[in-house]
């Protein structure tokens, strides 16, 4: 009877927990500037198209008007893998913008009253600081100019993006309806503001620059790290907690994560949400957070899962896109031709999905 009731009980929490999901996506999807389909709109193109692997797993997003400001835009593909990786990476995609514009402002305000705290503060300190020998006055300016290295906004958007990937880990390892155990997805973000970029990246998808060089000619300047396993830093944490990394012989251009004492499951990434047979063996979700300051010679940034780069070169997806007649087209072509260099380079594997 106890295990009945504790069953009955799990499914109806289950019900009631999947119709506010489908709510709260049914809201989402409504919300002007936000796509997730493919298409095109005045600043970006999109375009997925499932491989010959089973369900497509791969997901992305363009946010215009992000966080409700008008210069902003979130971007973000996802990767997903594993029996549920396809629910992964939606739930990933749906959720992580929201927790990263509420830590966003969070943060911001924190730092207005940081800085009405220091301006207040100020005056009462001046007789303390009269006091301060030489020394101490050259450490502080140092640690002044270390600071002021970065601008204002990568330090909260770091922190910001820091939280948003912790809480969403938290939130999948607890999800009611999706086994995350063996399941997972790799995330490449973006937060653009004015001239500023700021991304955040676990997994193996990449992000990708168009920007002209000296002479005026269109080069490829990789945003991204691809963290896969094979990476000195990243196969150093997970031996040191016990997990392995190794190729297999029949692809030994593809290292892999496994578990201390059996051959599964064979990750080949060292970050990922969710995967939580291997976050206590040196998986983590923890984003690499870089800045850039857009310039008059940039000209796009491409975000597309492994399934665009396994096949063809960071050269190759800029001149493709570059040469695209159609700006809302440039997604679709990118596709279309990666899905035939797969045919082409690869006759005997299956199409990976792609995103764009």
């Amino acid at each position: 009877m106890g295990l009945r009731k504790r069953r009955g009980s799990k499914r109806r929490f289950g019900s009631r927990s999947s119709s506010f999901d489908y709510r709260r996506e049914e809201q989402l999807h409504r919300t002007p500037g936000r796509m997730f389909l493919s298409g095109s709109s005045d600043i970006a193109s999109l375009f997925t198209q499932q491989g010959k692997k089973g369900t497509n797993q791969d997901a992305m997003i363009v946010w215009e008007n992000f966080g409700s400001r008008t210069d902003t835009v979130f971007c973000g593909v996802f990767d997903g893998h594993g029996p549920f990786g396809h629910l992964v990476a939606k739930r990933v995609r749906d959720s992580l913008p929201l927790k990263l514009s509420a830590h966003w402002e969070v943060n911001i305000k924190s730092d207005e009253v940081l800085r009405e705290v220091s301006l207040n503060t100020s005056s009462m300190c001046s007789e303390d600081t009269s006091f301060l020998s030489a020394e101490e006055e050259s450490r502080n300016s140092i640690d002044l100019e270390e600071t002021g290295k970065q601008p204002e906004i990568f330090q909260t958007l770091k922190e910001s993006f820091l939280k948003a990937y912790k809480v969403m880990d938290r939130e999948l390892r607890m999800h009611a309806s999706i086994d995350c155990f063996c399941s997972g997805t790799t995330a490449v973000t973006l937060v653009k503001q004015g001239q500023d970029l700021v991304i955040g990246n676990i997994g193996d998808s990449r992000a990708v620059l168009a920007t002209r060089d000296a002479n005026n000619s269109l080069t490829a300047v990789q945003l991204t790290v691809d963290l896969k396993p094979n990476l000195p830093a990243e196969a150093e944490r997970i031996r040191k907690c016990k997990g392995r990394v190794f190729a297999l012989h029949d692809e030994p251009e593809v290292p892999r994560v496994w578990l201390p004492h059996n051959d599964s499951p064979g990750l080949a990434m060292a970050r990922a949400f969710g995967d939580f047979c291997l976050k206590d063996f040196g998986l983590i979700s923890v984003p690499e957070v870089s800045y850039r300051r857009i310039t008059d010679k940039d000209e796009f940034i491409v975000l597309a899962t492994d399934g665009i780069w396994d096949v063809l070169s960071n050269k190759e997806v800029v001149e493709i896109v570059s040469s695209c007649p159609s700006r809302s087209y440039a997604a679709r072509a990118l596709v279309e031709l990666a899905v035939r260099a797969w045919k082409t380079k690869y006759p005997t594997s299956k199409v990976d999905d792609c995103a764009v």
